[in-house]
Formats: structure tokens, sequence, C-alpha cells
């Protein structure tokens, strides 16, 4: 036995004194000298179980004991391995256990020493030795029993449904769940155990009685709740708290407390609010106070007309939903304010009566041009102040936040001018990754708040007339959160286990200890049971152990529950994966034999090879701890039957794997990179050697694609050959061999080089090129609007010159860049060049030929045309507005030759249509001018004309143009809905007056969107839709909808603004239609005799699903037989089918129904069953007995009498001398008759099932095939007729054969009675 120790608190941390002694005991009479280790050497020694010499602790008993005082304390016997890790981590944990009450230390000190298990008990020898501090007790207790293991349960569904299993809570309700009062109350609550548990609640602590209240029903084989209230009643009635319980007799698991409130949405109490006075440049806060309404609601500012309320640096709204102004301006009384609640649940909006505002000002008049003034204060006669702080009040406040929670702070301040808002924390900065700021950096939020984000905040309001700090104290509490939470228990018999529930919070929560829902200190005593604070230890655990416990954790802001099962199992080993598998690997590779095992107590596992031999580990093979066995390096040697055992005291199981190793494939001829010319053929070669037991499959890639073996190309096993190389053939060629097991890859590169035709003259053998620049550019003949251009040309490098292209550049409105300006043959080189007056032209000249063109000459020297008017105008002139009460009109600014002079500049003129108002005129230098304060959308003429200095252009063109739009203000009356189908409903409505359009009118809208559907507790998604139709109409269609559903609808008038006020709200209902199709169908074949369908219930049912219609008919190729039909109840989503032949398969159409008819169908088939793709087989194995018939052994008897007769013929014409014409025999078609037609019973089959025309059925009852009438074979020479690989045939059709050909070759043809006779012939 090992000695442990640990060193006092005077002692080194992470430091551990250690000794080996000879004994097996702990002897009190010795007194070891320690030598220290540190905790890497000791996570290599055996002082850690599992760890070092003897340390592999799977299936054995480790004796480790650390007897300090009177207590000695000994680990699990199945322990796990502790890895170096695992050790480093145990000793951070030791601080921590410093914590742990006085009192359970002494508890656990007074606790007798125990051995390990039932297997093994006896008295643990005591050490007289300084008694160290209480935490190291503890320390070691935690360390030894998070070596002990607890059982993990496997997925495999046959052990998951043997084992028996305490419940589990698997669904519950929110804890604090909130219903809309419109619908049924669903208050879930779902649990899982072996037995199924049963289930009951308690509302308010106290039992609540179900079967009592005839609204109340619980679901079938589950525990949620449904209050049914469609015959009445107030579901305010059933608020409260409410709990689950679910049952079996293994014990009992609990849900949260679920706290159950139904929602409200308050109307606003009726108020007059008379206006409100204010000065200008004054704050003011405009309060809304909504109802308190249950969640709390969003609220949000609109004027009474709708429109939102435009919020910025001055007017905002703040986080309790009032309006602040920082300071008032004139223009803020141009609208009234009126403060909206949306409720979540209701979908409802409640409006407040509205605010007018009355601004008190020395300057009355609103001018909009003093908006823009830099100091506009100023300029309207509003006195600057310096900030002050509207919210919160003073200079300091504090805050508390739940961790995990958003941190918002809110600071608005008033001030003239509108002050800016700065956020900073002392002693640190602002967490960059979680903060960000919101309401015109009025607030700052920090998401998911921790502690470390606790301290003080100070938020700086400052204008130009000063700075104003407000300090916010924030605290950060906690509601309990897990650091450990419990986890199911699976023990053996006779092992230890503990249960930890570890959580933090602030303040910091206490853990109560349940057990089957009841405290544990009612429970009925243990002595297998220790709780030490928040940790239960059980020691020798039982069967009668199994319960479910319960901790809950709390303090002022809230609790956890959480439910942990002990279960206790005795299972003898068991293996999971099939018996006697094969594996086959590649010599050299690494490879994982695999023996998934489960029992309990855990197994030991070896590995045995060839059934002899010690147990597999170390070396070239490492067994893992789930008992796989890893080969590192395969070898020949390898090969063989690997046994692999498990073994616990309830018995032992073992499987076996065979492994058989195959030699790699190689390539050992490779592919070479080629260079061939055009027109030639090329073969890449690819040989390779592999394991002769593997198939190997060699293909090609080109530029790693997958190649199209064409025409023009031969695969063969060991080369690529390609006939007729051309461009396109040449890339990168890679081989690709594989097996199953691996693969092979050699790549090669081919080059196609293009024909050298013989060259006819001297030009055709020289390459060519691009023409060299022309050069020695002159202008001559000088005019006032044309000038010529001379150059000479460059070399044209064997390539004549077609083309010669002239630029030009001025150096005016776009310097540096070049323009074509005209284009001449290749054939001359001086050109007259028409000029635009006032451009300072320079021009440059490109030469081209068909391989390209040249670099551009050098530029001339620089020629200005003289100046003169415009002789145009700007085109694409347009007056729009993008205000309501503006117009902008634009133009295409004409370029530099079109100026025609200095200072392009543009007459800009306007007036409203069909009135006799003078023209307004402007001159702008750009391309835009804005018009405003114009009416809305009134029609303007508009004219621009260019003007230089040398005068203006011609008269210009009146354009049209509108105003800007605003909203429309009246909807479309009269709206009808007509409910057309499930899915259509028509509209109707009357125009809207156009002087209400207040602008283009672009179309009518309907927006609407599903409300509910008729179906109970199917989910919609309230998505707004919309249909537009044209403004030329008065009804419509609008389609697409779902069935079965309530809709709600309105219409607007859209014009090029938006939308107008929507029109009074439409409701209309669906009726029911036909369902989607099922989802999820799914056909399984578990074997030849059954077939299994599966499906789910449609996604969109669009009314009340009344049942499936399945229809499914058996075929064999194109042959069909009777189509059954079955009807199925709604609930059904599962049915058999029993095959009545192993060949045919099934072609299944299910669709669902509703009232209606029967909606889209989903079609699938069956899979093949194995021997489809041989069919004639198929059809053998149907036929198996016609060998029993008696025509067919009538039939046999006449053939051999026939065969008998043929030989004494063929016996006495050879004696005679004579010739037996065995060729005219041998041309005679057989043709017996088909079996199928005797027998009948081939119901479904077609054409390609059949067996050939002349088959005969031997006495086994197989088909033999012989050689079809007009088989090629018996046109070639002996059988040895082939197809080319272009797929012509290459033999000669002949009516006879030589006779040496006819003796020498065998027949590959079917053994039959007529063959034997021309094998003797």
């Amino acid at each position: 036995m090992r000695w442990l120790a640990a060193r006092g608190a005077a002692g080194d941390s992470g430091e551990v004194a250690a000794t080996a002694a000879d004994s097996t005991d702990c002897a009190p009479s010795r007194s070891p000298s320690p030598r220290r280790l540190n905790w890497r050497e000791a996570s290599h020694s055996s002082l850690i179980p599992g760890t070092g010499r003897g340390g592999n602790c799977t299936g054995r008993l480790i004796d480790l004991c650390a007897a300090w005082g009177p207590g000695a304390f000994l680990p699990s016997a199945h322990c796990r391995r502790a890895t170096p890790g695992a050790v480093r981590k145990r000793l951070k944990e030791v601080e921590e256990l410093s914590s742990i009450p006085k009192a359970h230390v002494e508890q656990l000190e007074r606790a007798r020493a125990r051995g390990l298990g039932s297997r093994e008990r006896g008295l643990v020898p005591r050490m007289a030795r300084q008694q160290p501090p209480p935490w190291v007790h503890a320390a070691f207790l935690l360390l030894l029993l998070s070596l002990g293991g607890a059982i993990e349960i496997p997925m495999d569904p046959s052990i998951q449904n043997e084992l028996t299993q305490p419940p589990t809570i698997t669904k519950q309700s929110v804890k604090d769940h909130i219903v809309d009062p419109r619908d049924n109350i669903l208050i879930e609550c779902e649990a899982k155990g072996n037995p199924a548990p049963s289930f009951h609640w308690t509302r308010n602590s106290r039992f609540f009685n179900i079967a009592k209240d005839p609204r109340v029903s619980m679901r079938r084989r589950s525990g949620t709740l449904v209050i049914d209230f469609r015959s009445g009643g107030r579901p305010e009635e059933y608020e409260g708290e409410y709990q689950c319980f679910a049952r079996n007799k293994f014990g009992t698991a609990l849900s949260n407390r679920i706290r159950l409130q139904v929602s409200k949405s308050p109307l606003w109490p009726k108020e007059n609010l008379d206006p409100v006075v204010v000065q200008e440049g004054a704050p003011l806060t405009l309060q809304c106070n909504p109802p308190p309404g249950l969640p709390s609601p969003v609220i949000f500012w609109m004027s009474s007309s709708m429109e939102p309320i435009t919020q910025d640096k001055r007017v905002s709204q703040g986080h309790n939903g009032d309006l602040y102004f920082s300071n008032v301006m004139l223009q803020d009384m141009q609208t009234d304010y009126s403060c909206n609640a949306r409720f979540h649940f209701t979908h409802t909006i409640q409006q407040k009566n509205p605010f007018t505002l009355k601004v008190l000002t020395n300057h009355p008049y609103n001018d909009s041009s003093l908006r823009n003034h830099p100091d506009m204060y100023s300029a309207r006669g509003v006195a600057e102040r310096t900030p002050s702080f509207m919210y919160p009040q003073g200079t300091s406040s504090s805050q508390m936040v739940l961790r995990g929670m958003d941190l918002l702070l809110e600071c608005i301040a008033s001030g003239v001018p509108t002050p800016d808002i700065a956020w900073y924390k002392k002693g640190g900065d602002l967490p960059s990754d979680k903060a960000k700021f919101e309401n015109f950096n009025k607030a700052l939020r920090i998401t998911n708040v921790s502690e470390e984000d606790s301290g003080e905040y100070f938020c700086l309001a400052s204008n130009k007339m000063g700075s104003i700090r407000h300090t916010i104290s924030v605290r950060v509490k906690a509601a309990p959160y897990w650091l450990d939470e419990p986890k199911n228990l699976i023990l053996a018999p006779g092992e230890d286990g503990r249960l930890v529930c570890r959580a933090n919070g602030n303040p910091k929560p206490t853990v109560q200890w349940m057990v089957n829902g009841e405290p544990l200190q009612s429970a009925p005593p243990n002595p297998n049971r220790e709780v030490a604070g928040d940790t239960i230890i059980f020691r020798d655990t039982q069967i009668s152990s199994r319960a479910v416990y319960q901790c809950n954790t709390s303090n002022e802001h809230g609790y956890l529950l959480a439910n942990a099962f002990v279960s206790v199992l005795d299972v003898p080993p068991r293996m999971l994966s099939p018996r006697n598998q094969l594996m086959r690997v590649i010599l050299y590779n690494r490879t994982r034999l695999d023996c998934p095992f489960f029992g309990s107590p855990i197994p030991t596992l070896r590995w045995f090879k060839n059934g002899q031999g010690s147990n597999l580990d170390g070396g070239n093979y490492h067994v893992y701890e789930n008992g796989s066995l890893e080969i590192k390096m395969i070898r020949k040697e390898d090969q063989g039957i690997y046994t692999c055992v498990a073994t616990n005291i309830l018995g032992k199981a073992e499987n076996q794997v065979r492994l058989e190793v195959k030699d790699p494939t190689r390539i050992f001829r490779m592919p070479e990179d080629q260079v061939a010319k055009r027109g030639t053929a090329v073969q890449l070669e690819c040989r390779v050697k592999h394991d002769p037991s593997l198939r190997l499959t060699v293909s090609w890639l080109k530029d790693d694609e997958p190649l199209y073996i064409g025409n023009r190309m031969k695969k063969e096993d060991d080369s690529l050959t390609i006939f007729g190389v051309a461009e396109r053939d040449q890339g990168s060629y890679t081989c690709v061999a594989s097996t199953e097991l691996d693969q092979d890859l050699a790549k090669a590169y081919l080059t196609v080089l293009a024909d050298q035709a013989t060259p006819t003259n001297r030009l055709a053998a020289l390459p060519k090129g691009r023409p060299d620049r022309p050069r020695d550019l002159e202008l001559t003949d000088l005019a006032e609007r044309s000038v010529r251009l001379t150059w000479i040309p460059g070399d044209d490098n064997n390539s004549p010159i077609t083309d010669y292209i002239v630029q030009f550049e001025e150096d005016q409105f776009q310097p540096g860049v070049w323009h074509d300006h005209s284009k001449f043959p290749g054939s001359v080189n001086s050109a007259v060049l028409q000029l635009s007056p006032y451009v300072n032209y320079q021009f440059r000249v490109i030469a081209i030929n068909e391989v390209g063109s040249s670099h551009p000459s050098l530029p001339s020297e620089r020629y200005r045309t003289s100046g003169a008017p415009p002789e145009s105008n700007p085109s694409d002139v347009k007056g729009e507005g993008t205000r309501k009460n503006n117009m902008e009109i634009t133009w295409t600014p004409m370029n530099a030759t079109s100026a025609f002079g200095p200072n392009l500049r543009y007459i800009v003129k306007w007036r409203r249509r069909e009135t006799r108002e003078t023209w307004n005129n402007v001159t702008v230098w750009g391309s835009r001018y804005v018009v405003g304060q114009t009416p809305v959308y009134v029609p303007y003429e508009i004219r621009v004309q260019a003007e230089n200095d040398f005068g203006k252009g011609p008269e210009p063109d009146t354009v049209i143009g509108y105003s800007g739009e605003d909203y429309p203000r009246a909807a479309p009356t009269d709206v009808k809905v007509r409910v057309m189908n499930s899915t259509a409903i028509g509209l109707q409505w009357n125009r809207v007056y156009s002087d209400t359009v207040q602008g283009q009118l672009r179309e009518y809208r309907a927006y609407y969107w599903r409300e509910s559907s008729l179906l109970k507790n199917l989910w919609v998604s309230q998505k707004r839709q919309q249909a537009s139709f044209s403004s030329d109409r008065t009804r419509g269609v609008v389609g697409r909808l779902f069935p079965y559903s309530n809709y709600k609808l309105e219409m607007v008038v859209v014009n090029g603004r938006g939308d107008g006020p929507r029109s009074e709200t439409k409701e209309f209902t669906t009726p029911e239609g036909v369902p989607s199709a099922p989802r999820r169908f799914r056909v399984r074949q578990p074997n030849l005799e059954t077939i299994n369908l599966e499906w789910d219930h449609p996604e969109h049912p669009n009314g009340i699903l009344t049942g499936y219609t399945l229809k499914y008919v058996a075929f064999n190729g194109t042959k069909l037989g009777k189509q059954i039909a079955e009807n199925f109840s709604p609930n059904q989503t599962k049915f058999s089918v029993q095959r009545s032949d192993p060949v045919s398969r099934y072609r299944f159409t299910l669709s669902a129904r509703t009232q209606v008819g029967s909606g889209e169908a989903v079609t699938e088939e069956s899979p093949a069953p194995p021997n489809e793709a041989t069919p004639t087989a198929a059809y053998t194995n149907n036929q198996a007995d016609i060998a029993t018939q008696g025509w067919f052994i009538g039939l046999m008897c006449a053939i051999a009498l026939l065969v008998l007769i043929l030989l004494i013929v063929c016996f006495i014409k050879r004696s005679r001398g004579g010739k037996y014409p065995v060729r005219e025999k041998k041309d005679v078609p057989l043709g017996p008759e088909d079996p199928k037609e005797e027998d009948g019973s081939f119901d479904y089959s077609d054409e390609d099932n059949k067996p050939l025309q002349g088959s005969q059925t031997s006495l086994d009852g197989t088909i033999k095939q012989q050689e079809s009438d007009d088989s090629l074979v018996d046109y070639g020479e002996g059988g040895e007729g082939q197809f080319n690989e272009d797929g012509s045939f290459i033999g000669q059709y002949t009516v006879k054969k030589d006779k040496e050909e006819t003796e020498g070759n065998e027949s590959s043809e079917a053994t039959s009675p007529v063959n034997a006779i021309y094998s003797l012939a």
C-alpha cells in the first residue's frame, strides 16, 4: 500500500510527501521519512490511482489510505485514471474547500473508516500523526471521490428500454409564465422514466385536484395541464404558483415553481389635457405614465395623425417613456404629441390624448432659413444657458442590476445650445466589447453584466456655456447560477458516489436538499448517505438507495431547482457491437478495433489475439478506456482474430474481430509529361500494383475534373490513349487507382503544339506583332472649325495596318483625359479634322493591325479654336420634388466641345403651368437648382438655356416638372371583401378624390396579415404582406392566402412620397382547404416480406384533418398490378405492407384529407430488392418448382429420346461414309414453350424480365440461357466476333465455319442436347 500525506498550512503548496512500503496495510508503527515530489512527478508515480506502475485501477481494488487522526478516506474501486491535468485541477479546488463548515468536517472525521464496497472490508489501521488542518480532509475526500466514475448508460434503445430508471423532467414551462387571456392556458410538464411516471400538480403549495374542475384536463401520457375556456370562465381565477410532480416506484421528480399570470392591457384613463405653454428655449418634459400592463408595454410617441415624432439630440424619448425637450423651439408647435403603448400579447395599441404645445417667442415668424443659421438661438432671440440635468435629478444616484442582465444608464440634459453627452467610468475604461451608446449618446447600455462592471459611472453634459456631470453608482447583484449542477448518478451495488450542488450568487445562496420532493431532514434515515453542505456522499450503495434528489439553491433574487436521480444497476457485461466483424486494413497504416461494451459494475476489458497469449496492451498496441484497441502500425503478422473480453463480478462477455491485412495500392509506372503535335496520338501509362483480393478501379482526371472518355480516347487497365490530339486536350492528367480501402494518384502534363504550315512568302514565316507607334505629327491648314493632321506610320511588324484612331485632349474641362475623335483607314496618313469652337486641342494617333493596337503617338502641338455662342442647350432637363415644398431642377451639363466659349453657365426659368405668371429665372454654374416654398404637387414649366461670354444658346424647349409630393390625405372608402375560395379573396373599393392624393397616384395597396388559425395551438406568422393594384382599378384579387385562418386587411393610397392613411380594418376568415403534402414520407424495407411506411403531419393542415389516403401499386418494369387504397385516421402516421412476392417493387402515393378533399400527394417507391439486378435469376426463383411438373418431366424424356436417336443415326452415317447435315440442323432455332404460360404465376413482369426465347430449364430448376436466333456469333468466325472501341463489328458474316474451327473451338453456349449433337458432329 502506498502512503499518501499532505503538507500542512506551513508547508510548500504544490508538493506532496510520499514513500513506498512493502506491506500491504497501512502499518501504524511505521514513521516514514517522506521525500518531496512535485505534482508532475506525483502524477506519473503510483501515488494517484491509475497513473503509475500498478496504477491500472480498472476492475481491481486500489488500497490507498491517508490516515490523519481518527479517519481514513478510500477511493472507489471503479476509479478512472487521473491525468496530470486533473490532479492540478483538484489542487486548485483545495483552497475553495476551506469554506466548508467546521461542523461538517467534524462529522466526516467521526465517520468510521470504510473499505471498498462489499467485496473487501476490514479495519483500516490508524496512524498517530499530527492533526492537519480541516480543509485537508475535505480536499482529499473531494480528490478521492472525484476518481470514482459513475456509469454511463449507452444510447442503445434495447438497453435503454430494459433498464429501470427514476423519473426525469424533460420539458416544463418557464418560471414566469404569462398567457394570453384569449387562448386556452397550457402549462407544460413532460417527464421520462421506466416505468413511465404518473403526474400530479400543486397550486400555491397545495394539492391541485384536477378531477374536480371540468375546465382542467391533463394530456395523456403527459403531465401538461390544459385549461379550456371555450365554455366560459375567467383566466384570472387560475393565476397562482404551480408545480408538477412526476413519480414512479423509484422516485419523484419536481418541476420548477411556475408562476402563472394572465396578460393585461388596461385602457388609458380618460383625461383632458390643457395646452402646454412654454417659453422658446426652455426645457420641457411630456410625461407618458402608461397604464401598468403585463408585460410592460412598448412606448412610442406619435402625432394624432399617426406620424412619428422626429427625435434627435434635442428631442428624444427616455427609457421611462417620457418625451424630453432639451430646449423648445417654435417649430415644435407645428404638431401635437401623443404617447402610445403597444401591448405584446394582445397586439393592441393604446393612445393617450395628445398634448398641444403653445410656444411663447420673441421672434413670431418661423423662418425656415434660420434653421441652418450658424447661431440659430441668438438669431431667434433665445438666451443661451449652461446645461442642467432633466433626468436623473441631482448630481448623483445609484442603480442595481442583476448579473447577466443589461445595464442601462441614462442622462438627459437641458441647455441652450443642446448639450452633448459623454460617458466615463471612474478608475477604468468602459468595456468596449459590451458597451454601446443609444438615444443620441444619452443612454449607455452594457450587455451581459458581470461583477467587474460594478463601480461608479458618470455622464458629462456640455455645451459652449459650460458643463455638468452626474455620478451613478452601480451595484451588481446576482440570482443563483450554477457552478456545479448535480448530475444523474448511476452506480453498481457496493460502489461509492456523490451528488454536488454548487451555486454562486450575490448574496450567496443557501442550499436545500430534498429527496423525492420531501425535505431531506424529514426523509427516512439512510446510513449509506451523508450530507456535507452542498455535497451528498453515498457509500456502499444498494438497490434500495434509488431515489430522485432535488437541490434548491436560492437567494432574494431568485432560485434554481435541479433534479438528479441515484440509480443502482446490477447488469452483467454485454457487447454492443455486431458479433464477428471483419475488418480489412492496409499494410503499415494505423487502425482501431472497436469493442463497445456495457455492464454494472463497470467491466474490465482485455484483448487477446488468436485466442492465446497475454493481454494486448503496450508496444504496438494501445487500449483506450472505451475498449477500443489501437494498432499503431499494421504489419503482416498482425493479421488474425482478435477477441475482447469484458468481465465483472456478474459474469463476462466476449466478441471477436477478424483482421485482414491487405497490400497497399501503388502506381509503379506513372504517366510522364509529354509534348505532342496536333493530330498525333498520345499514350499515358499508368501501371498499378494492388492486393489481388481487392477490386481495382482506374479512373482519369483532366485538370482535376473527371475525364469524359469520348470516341477519340481509349482507356485500358494500364494506359490512356488519345487519338488526334487537339488544343483542348492540353492540360494535366491524373491517374487515380483506387480500391475499397485506399487509392494512389499520379499526374502528368500534356502540351499540344499547333501545326506549322509551310510558309508561302517571307512575311508568313516571320512572327507578327503590334505596329509601332506613328510619329512626327504635324498640324496644317489651320481654320476656324477644322485642321489637317499628318503623321508618319510606324513599322507594321509583318501585319498590315488596318486602321488609325485619332484622339484629342482639351485642357479646360477634363485636362489629361483623351477622347476618340475619328477613325481612318490604314492606307492614309493625313486627314482633315472637324473642330468645335473655343477648345484648346491636342491630338495623338494610334495604329491598329490584326495583332492589336500600337502605343499612342507623341501628342501634337496645341491648337485653340475661336469662341462662339453655344449652338445647343443641356439635355435631360427634369423637375421633381425632393420634399413636399420644393422642386429640384436638374439637367445633364454640356461637355467641352459644346461649350463654345468661356464661362459656360445656364439660365434656369420656371413658372406654374397654365397661369399667366411671369417667368422666374436664375443663372446657375452647376447642374441643379432647387426651387423652394412651392405648393404640394403642382405642375411647372421649366426652361434651361446655355450661355457663355460670346452669347446665349438657342431658345430652349419647355419641359413640364412637378413640385414635391406629400402623403395622401384620404384612404380608399367602402372597402368590401368577398371570399372567393380558401386561398383568395376579391376586393372592391371606391376611388379617392384626386385633390387628396397630393401627388401622382401610383397604386392602391392592400396590407393584409394572418391574425390566427382556426386550428387550436397552431402558431402562425403575423408578418404583413401586401398586394398592389394599378391606379385605374377599383377591384382586385388577393391570392396565396392560408386556408382556415382569420385575416385582417387594410387599404392605402400610394403616391411617390409613400403610403396614405389606412382604411378601416376589415376582418375575414378563409374557409377550410385541402392540406399540404405529408412531411418526411419514409419507406423502409427491413426484410423481403414487409415494407414499413412512416410520415409526419402536413406542415399546413389548412383545416381539420379527417385522415390520410394511401394508394399503392406493385410494379415490375412497365407492368403494373392492381392499385390498392387504404384510408387512415388523422392520428395514424405508420403503416406496414406485406409483400405478395419478393420481386415486385411498390409505388406509394400518400395524401392528407380534410372535409374539402385530398391535398397534395407525395410519392415514394420501395427499395429495389437485392435480386432485381438479375431478372433471369429472379424469374428462376419464382419458378423453382418447375422440375416437379409432369409436363416438364415428359418433355425432358422426349428430348433425351431424340438425342439418342440422332446419335444412332450419326454413328450409322459415319460408318457408311456419309455426311450428316449438321449445319442445316444447327440453323434451326429452338423454341420451347414458355414455362410462364403454363404456370401463370408471374403476375407483374415486363419484357426486360422475361427469359430469352430459346432458354431451357434444367433439372435443378435454373434457367440456362442460349444464344438468340440472330446472335452475331452465328455469323462470326467460331464465336470470336467482337466489337471495336467505336462500336463497329469486327468479324466476317459467314454462313459456314471451317471444320477445323468447329472441332477445335469449344462452344461458349450453355450445354443443351442440340449443342451436344453439334460437338459430336
